[in-house]
This record gives C-alpha cells, sequence and structure tokens, in this order.
C-alpha cells in the first residue's frame, strides 16, 4: 500500500484506519515457517479436539461464544478502527459471530451418518473430521466470514489455521486470543496475518492442510482452486458478484426505492451481495429514479464511530482508485451523494445511468458505493439481464405478485434470492453462488458436514 513506509521489516505489516489513514497497530507478517508451524500444532490439537465427545466440543464453543458475547464493544471498535465499518453495522459483526459460533455448537450433537437398508448385513454412515482447514478470509466483512469457516470446521471436530486479509487482521488475532480464554485447547484456532501471495499461499501448498475456504475475488479464488488441485484438496470459495435488484412494475415502488440505497451502500458497497444492477421497468422507471434520488443522498457519511453514520470509508487508496476506474469524470452519474474531504478513503454513493447491458460498470464487480440503472421491458427481459453476467451470488425481486416472484426467482441464476428484501444472509440457511461466484455453500444446517469425510461402513450379519 503507498502509505506504508519503505524502511517497514519484511515481516511485519502496519494497519491503517481507513477513515483517516493512521497506522494504528503493526502486526507480524507471518512466513512460511510460520506457517509449517502452526500446521504442525494445529495437527496435534486436533487429534485431542477429535476425541472428545461431542458434547464437551459443544461446551467449549458454548462457551467460546458467551466470551465473544462479553466483549462485544471491543471487538466492535477494533473494526471500526481497521475497517471503517459504522459502530452499528460492527456490532452486528461481532454479535454474528456469538450467534455462529452457538449455532454450530448445536451441530456438533447432531452430525448424524445414516442407516441405510442393504442385503445381507447393516450398513452406517459416519461424518468424520477432515483435520486441519486453513479458512482465508476477506477484508470486506472480516469478523463474521472468518467465522463462517471456523465455527462449522472446529465444531465437526477439525482444527483451523485462520489467515485474515492484510488490511484487516486485529479482530482475527483478538478472537483466537478469547478462543483461549474461553478454554479451547492450545493449537485448535490459529490466526496467522501475513501477505496473500506469502503466508497464504504457503496455507494453501501445506500438505497438512485438508481443505481451504476462501472468500474473495474471482482471480484470486481461481489460483487457489488451482494450487488444490496439486493436493486434491478440498475447497469452499465465496468469489464475487454482480447482483440484481429487479423491480417490477406492480411493486410497492415507494418502499422499493426506499430499500435500495441500503442495498448497495452498505459496507460501503464492499460486498459481494451488493445489488449494483438495479433493474426497473420502463413503465415505473422514471418514478423509481426519482423516489431513489433523495433516497441516496440522504444515506449518512461519516465518522464510523458516530452510530448515526450509515457509510463510512472505502478500505484503502487502491481500492478507492479501483472504483474510481469505473466512474470517469465526465460520467453521466444520475445521482452522486456527499463524501467527507481531506484525510480517508472516501468515495460519494454514485448512481450511473447504463447506456447498455454491456457497459464496462454494469457487467464488472465495482466492489465500491456504484450502482447502475437498467430499464427493462417485462419478466422475459428482466430476466435475461438478470443473467447477463459470469456472476451469480445474490438478487432481488420486488413484486406484489407471488407467482411472478416465484417464477423469476427459479428463473435467475443465483444463490441466494429474496423478494421484496435485500436481506442475503442468515447463519441457519446456506449461502454461496452459482458459476463464477464460488464453490460449496456454506453457513445453515448442512454446514458441519462440508468440513466432514462420509464414511460408509457395512457390517456383515450373515452367520459364520
Amino acid at each position: 500500500m503507498s502509505n506504508e513506509p519503505s524502511h517497514q521489516h519484511p515481516h511485519e505489516h502496519q494497519v491503517l484506519n481507513p477513515a483517516t489513514e493512521e497506522v494504528i497497530a503493526t502486526v507480524p507478517a507471518a512466513t512460511p515457517e510460520d506457517v509449517a508451524a502452526a500446521v504442525a500444532r494445529a495437527t496435534e490439537a486436533q487429534r485431542g479436539w477429535a476425541a472428545l465427545a461431542p458434547a464437551d466440543r459443544a461446551r467449549l464453543l458454548r462457551r467460546f461464544a458467551a466470551v465473544v458475547d462479553g466483549h462485544i464493544e471491543e471487538l466492535a471498535a477494533l473494526e471500526v478502527r481497521e475497517a471503517g465499518h459504522p459502530i452499528g453495522n460492527a456490532r452486528w459483526e461481532a454479535g454474528n459471530v456469538r450467534d455462529l459460533l452457538d449455532y454450530a455448537a448445536g451441530g456438533a450433537e447432531r452430525l448424524n451418518g445414516a442407516q441405510i437398508p442393504v442385503a445381507g448385513g447393516l450398513n452406517v454412515t459416519f461424518h468424520e473430521p477432515l483435520g486441519v482447514v486453513a479458512v482465508i478470509a476477506p477484508w470486506n466483512f472480516p469478523m463474521p466470514i472468518a467465522a463462517w469457516g471456523t465455527a462449522p470446521a472446529l465444531a465437526a471436530g477439525n482444527a483451523v489455521v485462520l489467515k485474515p486479509a492484510e488490511t484487516t487482521p486485529l479482530t482475527a488475532l483478538r478472537l483466537a486470543e478469547l478462543a483461549l480464554e474461553a478454554g479451547l485447547p492450545e493449537g485448535l484456532f490459529q490466526v496467522l496475518p501475513g501477505a496473500g501471495p506469502v503466508a497464504g499461499a504457503a496455507l494453501v501448498e501445506h500438505p497438512g492442510v485438508a481443505k481451504v475456504v476462501f472468500t474473495g475475488s474471482t482471480a484470486v479464488g481461481k489460483g487457489i482452486m488451482a494450487k488444490c488441485a496439486a493436493g486434491v484438496k478440498r475447497v469452499t470459495l465465496e468469489l464475487g458478484g454482480k447482483s440484481p435488484n429487479i423491480v417490477f412494475a406492480d411493486a410497492d415502488i415507494e418502499r422499493a426505492a426506499a430499500a435500495a440505497p441500503g442495498s448497495f451502500l452498505d459496507n460501503t458497497g464492499q460486498d459481494c451481495c451488493a445489488r449494483s444492477r438495479i433493474l426497473v421497468q420502463r413503465s415505473v422507471y422514471d418514478r423509481f429514479m426519482e423516489l431513489l434520488a433523495p433516497a441516496v443522498t440522504s444515506f449518512a457519511v461519516g465518522d464510523p464511530a458516530d452510530p448515526a453514520t450509515a457509510m463510512g470509508p472505502l478500505i484503502s487508496a487502491a481500492q478507492r482508485e479501483r472504483v474510481r476506474s469505473y466512474v470517469p469524470e465526465d460520467a453521466p452519474a444520475a445521482i452522486r451523494g456527499e463524501a467527507p474531504e481531506g484525510k480517508g478513503f472516501w468515495y460519494p454513493a454514485t448512481v450511473l445511468e447504463a447506456t447498455g447491458p454491456g457497459d464496462r460498470a454494469a457487467v464488472e464487480e465495482i466492489f465500491g458505493p456504484v450502482a447502475v440503472v437498467l430499464p427493462f421491458e417485462d419478466e422475459a427481459d428482466a430476466v435475461r439481464l438478470a443473467n447477463a453476467t459470469d456472476y451469480g451470488l445474490s438478487g432481488s425481486i420486488w413484486t406484489r405478485d407471488v407467482g411472478r416472484a416465484v417464477r423469476v426467482s427459479r428463473a435467475v441464476a443465483a444463490g441466494n434470492l429474496s423478494v421484496n428484501s435485500h436481506s442475503s444472509v442468515r447463519y441457519a440457511t446456506p449461502f454461496g453462488g452459482y458459476q463464477q461466484s464460488g464453490l460449496g455453500r456454506e453457513l445453515g444446517p448442512d454446514a458441519l458436514t462440508a468440513f466432514t469425510e462420509t464414511k460408509n461402513v457395512f457390517i456383515s450379519t450373515e452367520e459364520q
């Protein structure tokens, strides 16, 4: 990052506050040797963890959840400082870690196999832990997404080595301390900050790692998948998105317009589920745009520590330049909000009117507070436009017609859709993408099985 001084030690990394550009911490950057040592510790810890009774694993995870609950404010304040998230969002994130640990703990005693009817004997299946799981977490939601992989992996009997993003390691490091405070065994849950091409690559390539869980860009995800092929490692990939927000003429237009800004401005648009393509039926297009403008410009941007703030800064100078590249100075922005001047990686809320579905801003993931609006003619046209992407993570459908809601939900190629809502993520329901948005599913009732091998055992009942 350009803000980092050239004299920085190669095995250290400075963490910046994106709202002020101040250095708030210096953390060690893991080397390949550090990774190898961590995997060795994890391998040893996992054996004892897997041998515990499921009820004992569950009890420790619930204790971890309780300790996190006691540190919600501390974790949220860390997230405000390292990620620039508004304090209200950060509190939700810390609470999501707590809730996910509780939910996963409940699965430890319910990891049921099956008894399958066969001739000549008894056939049963077991779900056995994989061993050591590597979780590579992103900077956009550092706490929750780290927990999405970590909590079910631990509950299923695995050890976890978590590599947080370079820009946001502080909450992960604190969670590792809280795990020890809760009584989890040493070495079972380790956090290794470091650079992706160094620590991340070493973790992905280590033969002692059985599975890699990665959330991030599609380009990096493809590279990780290729590296995992050499060792036939299991992978879960949660990658990019370019999700549609489809507004039909029969929808509650006032409600749809009021809800739209949050769908692409939450977390300053740094959300793979962001509804950054707004598709509006032509007959209500002008009315929708009239209502959208005040909803966007009134979205409160400012100090992340202020409870009234709805949108903070982007994560880094590099991310701000990336977002700017999609909005040329002479771009005909239909709506443009305000952003603070001076220090900090600020960018205003921006809505563009696309000249066509092939516009770069209408096709590529921007990962910033920018949305593109396109008109459509009818239901078939809406589905065609919604599916005109390489991604398929999420999306919203606004209509009062129940039949249409079901038809369009079935027709849009995406893993997570919501009707008259922009909610994509619940810890009790599966989350993941179609196409280049990823591979596998996280969260939900089946999360633990993604961290297990299924073993089939046949016991002959023939007389000996």
